[in-house]
């Protein structure tokens, strides 16, 4: 039995999608553990982290040093969502601490609301220069110092980072002594991508995942990316939702609002927005809620007879609750009466689960892009990344912020 089930409640009309469905498994396996293709959470990096357990597993028992019970992140974006998501859907999440902002009133509220003798930090970004991140362990310093009275908090900060001094101020901080503990932001998996990177390893070990969960959560994740490299469409769940994804698109409908259900997706909702739309541009506008709140906020919209340019795909959890399943029925019903519809229903939440869930999203995510473009002609070369796995645009605002910085 696997771990979820995609189906599509009403068809779309499209043709010719099998060959180009089997050209971008084809391409991406190609280009997958090159340098520079931004692919290498495709196998690598898996296979990186089942050898690097033990070491790890040190880290947080140094780390944590008998004294701390809670982490609190200081991260943005991949950096911070990734993590977020897998935490929240564990049901793991009491004890961590997210922080992604530079404005101060949200800083010193979430600062308040911290045992920093309890608290230990940790601070995640590739280059070590993005601007919430230094904000943020420059202002936790500061506190912690102003709490201890000591100058010197190397002890209760971790970094994860890019390995090279050279690339990350972070890493020259480490280097420093400054911070004493660090692992990496390993280089070609790019941040939306990088759930199973360093940060979340250690986040999942502090918070007393076992090493054996651990271990069958990266050996289930490696088994469901070769699920998702297969060919065969008719196999290949991931295929299945992005020939949902670009046939609905083909039909004129631009925004794709991925509904799921229950608050251990609170996480999942804003990972999967950052995901998509880093990944597919304008190209899809995709939006994310937790339901059955949103519908009271949103269905008005949703089901108003002028809303043309709409597709939803639904998430849950397998239930026998008779309320539960009436409210999936009745909601998915009304839905796929005006709209084109698809879902996804997860067996459980255990750690193969999740896995499996979290590459039909990545690859989902990547083969719609992929055909999306080859339907216009525009097959990206083999020496260049796919614009699937790059973020261009988002230099456009941090330009700009660095320019009204230096005045």
């Amino acid at each position: 039995m696997t771990n979820s089930t995609v189906e599509v409640v009403k068809k779309c009309c499209c043709g010719q999608f099998k060959e180009l469905a089997s050209k971008a498994v084809s391409d991406i396996k190609n280009r997958a553990g090159r340098d520079g293709m931004f692919l290498n959470w495709i196998e690598k990096l898996p296979n990186i982290q089942l050898a690097n357990l033990d070491k790890m597993e040190q880290m947080v028992a140094s780390a944590k040093a008998n004294k701390y019970t809670d982490l609190a992140i200081l991260g943005i974006g991949g950096s911070r969502h990734t993590t977020e998501n897998i935490t929240k859907l564990l049901g793991i999440d009491e004890h961590v601490h997210f922080f992604s902002s530079v404005v101060p009133t949200s800083f010193d509220r979430w600062i308040s609301r911290l045992d920093l003798d309890k608290t230990l930090f940790l601070v995640v970004s590739k280059s070590g220069g993005t601007l919430e991140t230094t904000v943020g362990y420059e202002k936790a310093r500061a506190a912690v110092q102003a709490h201890t009275g000591k100058s010197d908090t190397s002890d209760q900060f971790v970094a994860m980072t890019d390995a090279n001094s050279e690339k990350s101020a972070l890493r020259r901080i480490v280097d420093s002594g400054e911070i004493k503990l660090s692992g990496f932001v390993h280089d070609d998996v790019g941040g939306r991508f990088s759930i199973f990177d360093d940060a979340t390893i250690f986040t999942l070990l502090f918070l007393g995942v076992e090493k054996s969960e651990v271990k069958a959560l990266m050996e289930a994740s490696l088994d469901a990316q070769a699920e998702f490299l297969n060919e065969d469409i008719e196999k290949n769940e991931a295929l299945q939702l992005a020939k949902f994804n670009v046939k609905a698109k083909n039909m004129g409908k631009d925004k794709h609002f991925v509904e799921y259900f229950g608050d251990e997706f609170f996480g999942t909702t804003l990972w999967e927005k950052q995901l998509k739309n880093e990944s597919l541009k304008a190209s899809v506008l995709t939006d994310t809620n937790v339901g059955p709140g949103y519908l009271h906020y949103n269905a008005e919209a949703d089901l108003d007879v002028n809303n043309m340019d709409s597709f939803f795909t639904f998430v849950y959890v397998k239930s026998d609750d008779k309320v539960m399943n009436a409210v999936m029925e009745g909601v998915i019903s009304a839905y796929s009466a005006q709209h084109p519809v698809s879902k996804i229903v997860l067996e459980d939440l255990s750690m193969k689960s999740i896995a499996r869930f979290i590459e039909l999203k990545h690859f989902e995510t990547l083969y719609t892009g992929w055909i999306l473009r080859a339907q216009k002609g525009n097959i990206t070369p083999a020496e260049i990344a796919l614009d699937e796995v790059l973020q261009p645009n988002v230099e456009k605002y941090k330009k700009e912020v660095k320019k009204a910085l230096a005045k």
